[in-house]
């Protein structure tokens, strides 16, 4: 949540979060998590939006199908308000028939309601296929395909997790790729690559910046952020969503402490 909060008001946007699950969890990772009761996640979303002009829906961790089944309500009841959907999946936190629902849910409920799908190619494959034997070779390509098909319109599937040189991201709709963008992948792990970089595709869309921008924009930023990170535990480094302020403030002290000519 902090992540989507800092990367928001970096980009200029209000936040209004909603909760859907609570979570244990450090600089190192996600340790448990707790859904909320799905009640209050309708309570809590239904009176941001019944109050506040809402631009962007962003989604990540649900945290159970009931709380999905809520969000993919009230996503209906919304269309004008482009949704960018983080899938974020219980991974080892969740028995393996837990997951399973999970997953089958996210594909019937939220992605037919979502604009974006930002997925990286572990959670592309699991979401395009129930085939276990399929997905460790199944192309991206494909698999951008069988995503689309469940009814979103693009789908940006990274690299971040790929052991390659670089970091190759490429977005999808239902015409094929759109574009591929190579970034210089940094050293290390960082802890919020993801959310940053979804939040920030939001935010972008929220300042009106059409879809395709906005995915390179976002892109931009969150590399900018990694390029930046801190290490402020004993885990992995988080993106440093104010780099431009600290820059700025840098600036302007090397700038003060110059003689005037």
């Amino acid at each position: 949540m902090s992540a989507d909060i800092l990367t928001l008001a970096a980009l200029g946007c209000h936040a209004l979060p909603v909760i859907s699950a609570l979570t244990v969890h450090d600089s190192a990772g996600l340790q448990e998590f707790q859904p909320v009761d799905p009640e209050w996640l309708h309570d809590q979303a239904r009176y941001v939006l019944e109050d506040a002009e809402v631009n962007a829906i962003k989604v990540g961790m649900v945290g159970s199908v009931e709380n999905l089944t809520v969000l993919a309500e009230i996503a209906a009841d919304y269309p004008e308000i482009p949704l960018i959907l983080d899938p974020v999946l219980p991974g080892v936190h969740s028995d393996e028939m837990a997951a399973d629902e999970y997953l089958a849910a996210l594909r019937d409920l939220l992605v037919p309601h979502s604009l974006i799908v930002t997925p990286n190619q572990h959670e592309a494959r699991l979401l395009a296929s129930d085939d276990v034997d399929e997905q460790e070779d199944l192309p991206l390509d494909a698999a951008a395909n069988r995503i689309i098909q469940l009814g979103c319109e693009y789908v940006l599937i990274t690299g971040s997790q790929a052991q390659t040189p670089k970091v190759i991201n490429a977005l999808f709709s239902q015409n094929g790729r759109v574009r591929t963008d190579s970034w210089d992948r940094l050293p290390g792990r960082f802890h919020g690559a993801g959310a940053t970089l979804s939040a920030a595709i939001a935010g972008a869309l929220a300042n009106d910046v059409e879809l395709v921008q906005a995915v390179r924009d976002a892109q931009d930023f969150t590399w900018q952020t990694l390029k930046n990170a801190f290490r402020p535990g004993m885990g992995q480094p988080l993106p440093d969503r104010m780099f431009w302020a600290r820059a700025g403030a840098e600036a302007d002290e090397t700038g003060a402490a110059e003689p005037e000519a």
